[in-house]
């Protein structure tokens, strides 16, 4: 049964953002006609991460090309030209604001022949290019299982590649429809198997009615793909027409999943709240990139 959104418990309750606080980076944004997932998405960190000098860029969007029922970016089909001016205005974006890390993600385009390898390419040479210091996140798509198109992005020798495996095996029709969780496992086993400088990472969202022995199999899989980091959060429904929360997980149960996975399955971290999302607080990377060098 669905969960009322009135019957949201306190711990996933957040202030309202308020205008004065996110205005900087709101505005250099709309200057630099620059998407974000944190408003795309509508995610309830915004208020903190704008504040505090931090977005999760959205190349080649805003619309994407599947129409996942669970989240809130605009479905496109159609057939559209990638803006080459993109990776200059992103990379001025994390000159001026100063970025130590940058996570760059992107809608699903499965128009494009290489998924839009090329584009996230170019934006990590114009971040280079501009803040030679600053490490770099990408957050991809499965790209319908094109390796070549992956060994295109590895090129460019991200920091940090996370590509999210979503929810649990037998979910994935339902929330999923037109991923493949073979696939994506696949994606992340061969980032590391390839690349191996490269940390890997993925997610997963809970609340969509999986059981929590379903979250740690899953877990198990992301371990056995030698995956390095992992976040879990709680399923929000963005709206009426999108799936309906099923159950809202307690932070005991969220403690629970950070001390299997890091103490039992070896994960070099896992980031497990309530309010967690995939690039939440990502620039804790770096730490993790000091204490564990590649």
């Amino acid at each position: 049964m669905a969960l009322d959104a009135m019957l949201k418990p306190d711990w996933l309750r957040v202030k309202a953002p308020q205008r004065e606080r996110i205005g900087a980076v709101a505005d250099l944004l709309v200057d630099l006609k620059l998407n974000t997932v944190c408003q795309e998405a509508s995610c309830p960190n915004i208020g903190e991460c704008f504040a505090g000098g931090t977005a999760t860029f959205l190349i080649m969007g805003p619309g994407c090309t599947r129409a996942c029922p669970y989240c809130d970016i605009d479905f496109d089909r159609s057939v559209r030209a990638l803006d080459p001016s993109e990776p200059e205005r992103l990379g001025e974006a994390v000159a001026r604001m100063g970025l130590s890390h940058v996570v760059i993600t992107s809608v699903n385009r499965d128009d494009l022949k290489d998924g839009g390898a090329s584009q996230f390419v170019a934006c990590m040479e114009e971040v280079r290019r501009r803040s030679a210091g600053t490490t770099i996140e990408l957050l991809i798509p499965d790209l319908c299982g094109n390796w070549d198109a992956l060994a295109a992005v590895m090129a460019g020798a991200p920091d940090v590649l996370n590509h999210n495996i979503e929810t649990v095996p037998r979910l994935y029709r339902h929330v999923r429809p037109q991923g493949l969780y073979p696939r994506s496992l696949e994606l992340l086993r061969r980032v590391h198997q390839d690349w191996p400088r490269t940390y890997t990472k993925s997610g997963l969202m809970v609340g969509l009615g999986e059981t929590d022995s379903e979250v740690l199999e899953v877990m198990a899989d992301l371990r056995a793909q030698a995956v390095d980091i992992v976040t879990i959060g709680q399923y929000l429904s963005p709206g009426a027409k999108h799936l309906a929360v099923q159950r809202f997980v307690t932070p005991d149960r969220f403690d629970h999943f950070r001390h299997e996975g890091e103490r039992r399955l070896g994960f070099l971290q896992v980031v497990s709240s309530p309010l967690t999302r995939s690039s939440y607080h990502a620039g804790e990377v770096q730490r993790l990139m000091r204490t564990h060098p590649r």
